[in-house]
């Protein structure tokens, strides 16, 4: 079974997939289908990330926006014909820079605390 530490990994990892195609700024993401898709799968991979912790675990670090991570995703696997790009381009250029550096700071205090 997964453990909440497991899960923050996921999200870091998405994020830093979301990174090596963040970088070719928002006319490729608007222009390229594929860049598109993969940002919505790693986004989508980030909220079902955040949902799997234990809600213990997240109450305890509420310091990452979990309901607005869930709400992403919820969005993006329910309501796909509704995705607005602009929203999209939006949390991929300012608050996935701001997430990862809120989770790094969580897993190094994680790391500290073992």
């Amino acid at each position: 079974m997964r453990d909440d530490r497991e899960r923050l990994r996921h999200i870091f990892e998405a994020i830093e997939r979301i990174e090596k195609y963040a970088g070719r700024g928002e006319q490729a993401f608007r222009t390229d289908e594929l860049i598109q898709v993969w940002m919505l799968q790693n986004l989508q991979v980030i909220g079902e990330a955040a949902r799997a912790c234990s809600t213990a675990f997240r109450e305890r670090y509420s310091v990452l926006s979990w309901s607005e991570i869930i709400g992403m995703r919820n969005v993006l696997v329910h309501e796909y014909f509704d995705i607005d790009l602009d929203i999209v381009w939006q949390v991929v250029s300012t608050d996935i820079p701001k997430l990862k550096q809120a989770l790094e700071a969580l897993l190094n205090e994680l790391e500290a605390s073992r």
